[in-house]
């Protein structure tokens, strides 16, 4: 199977350019860049032997996006998301590979649910699912996983998920043990006596509509926490979803000193307040919460700095009835993948906040390495995942239209710019 993309701008780590791609057999065959007259340079194979061309004039090309944080639900909270469902949402949104989280029912600490998510994936043949398993059994931070065995079967890295590793030595045990293995640890850095019970960020919104706060010394502290603990040891550490300024400045202190740390945020956390929680809007209320002004701006520094590592979208689908409820009693989270890319381009390339290359680093290659999975590259002999986008197609997102079973997002009427056109998967046209 050959197919040749043709005419589209390729968007690299350090350039961007106009060329044309040539897929053969699920990989990326040749690159032909047009050089500076407009002629672009000859690929190889006749154009009589091509089964299909894609007019990609206008529109931008990137390495499939990769998602290191997404909620699949699969198995057991089938009416909130199924694998399938999921994937379809993710190509959808651009993403050719994603990493699930452990938080079904059962939680995917054993090898048995290990293998089942793997089976559904390959049912669901979309984009690719990498299974995160969680750090200790049940998530209840009482005892370890066994890490190695769900290593060996397909494990790509763990986390607790929603909840922090209550017990700092119960974290250091695990971070031991993936150190001399390789395994990356994504901590949801928390502390929960910090947070107590509360459902939106401590501020003047949740006082005047009456809402328990979260303050945002729970995440910092819970930050630090887990951070001085890897260095302690040497080893490496993820830090999950990244909201507040303290977060930001913890980790970039950490970086300068050489501590292993790596670090992700989310499109609502560059691109939210917590105003979108007035008139009790329970389709934003996410863990963590959407915060001030002051910390979107700590966020979105750090996305420029390089503090933070890279995007993701902690999609989190629900069904309507765990929103459509009291503020108090409603499930954390936003579904995510479907709007992940317009936001992140329209906040932080619109903007001038960085550039292309950029962002396809923070979507593509960085998740990619952190996760130590092939993919997030547009590079020849490298697998065909693929992203075409038009950067220049404005539009209202519209949740109704989200293939995700979970409808729930804040972003729901925001108007931004990048409408994914067409995702390739190891050559395969999936969306």
């Amino acid at each position: 199977m050959a197919i040749l993309i043709n005419g589209g701008t390729v968007v690299f780590f350090d350039k961007v350019v106009k060329a044309d791609v040539l897929i053969e057999d699920g990989k990326i065959a040749q690159i032909g860049e047009f050089d500076k007259n407009g002629i672009c340079k000859t690929l190889t194979l006749e154009k009589e032997k091509l089964d299909g061309v894609i007019n990609a004039n206008g529109l931008h090309i990137f390495a499939g996006f990769v998602d290191m944080h997404t909620h699949l639900r699969e198995p057991g909270q089938e009416s909130k998301e199924t694998i399938l469902t999921g994937c379809q949402a993710a190509v959808k949104g651009g993403f050719t590979s994603v990493a699930c989280m452990p938080n079904t029912n059962p939680v995917n600490d054993n090898k048995i649910v290990l293998e089942y998510v793997k089976t559904k994936a390959k049912e669901a043949a979309l984009c690719k699912v990498y299974p995160i398993c969680s750090i200790t059994k049940e998530q209840k931070s009482e005892q370890l996983a066994d890490m190695l065995t769900l290593r060996e079967n397909g494990a790509v890295a763990f986390s607790d998920d929603g909840f922090p590793v209550k017990s700092a030595q119960m974290l250091r045990n695990a971070l031991e043990y993936t150190k001399a293995h390789g395994i990356p640890i994504l901590c949801h850095s928390e502390d929960s006596s910090l947070s107590n019970d509360g459902v939106a960020n401590e501020c003047k919104n949740a006082t005047t509509i009456g809402l328990r706060g979260i303050p945002n010394s729970s995440e910092a502290v819970g930050i630090a926490r887990d951070i001085l603990v890897a260095e302690s040891l040497g080893a490496s550490v993820h830090i999950c979803h990244v909201s507040t300024k303290e977060g930001v400045r913890l980790i970039r202190e950490a970086k300068a000193r050489g501590v292993k740390v790596t670090a992700e945020t989310c499109p609502h956390y560059f691109s939210l307040t917590d105003d979108k929680i007035l008139g009790f809007n329970t389709n934003a209320k996410i863990n963590p919460p959407l915060r001030s002004e002051e910390d979107v701006k700590a966020v979105t520094e750090g996305i420029r700095d390089g503090t933070i590592d890279c995007i993701a979208t902690d999609h989190a689908p629900h069904a309507v009835s765990d929103k459509e409820c009291e503020f108090a009693n409603a499930a954390f989270g936003a579904s995510g993948l479907e709007a992940a890319f317009a936001v992140s381009y329209t906040y932080l390339v619109k903007t001038g906040v960085i550039d292309l290359p950029k962002l396809s680093q923070l979507l593509t290659k960085r998740p990619a390495e952190i996760l130590k999975i092939q993919g997030g590259v547009v590079a020849e002999k490298q697998a065909a995942d693929i992203t075409i986008v038009d950067l220049s197609k404005k539009m209202k997102i519209d949740a109704s239209k989200f293939v995700s079973k979970g409808k729930n997002t804040p972003f729901d009427g925001m108007e931004v710019f990048g409408e994914v056109k067409v995702t390739f998967v190891d050559g395969r046209r999936v969306f």
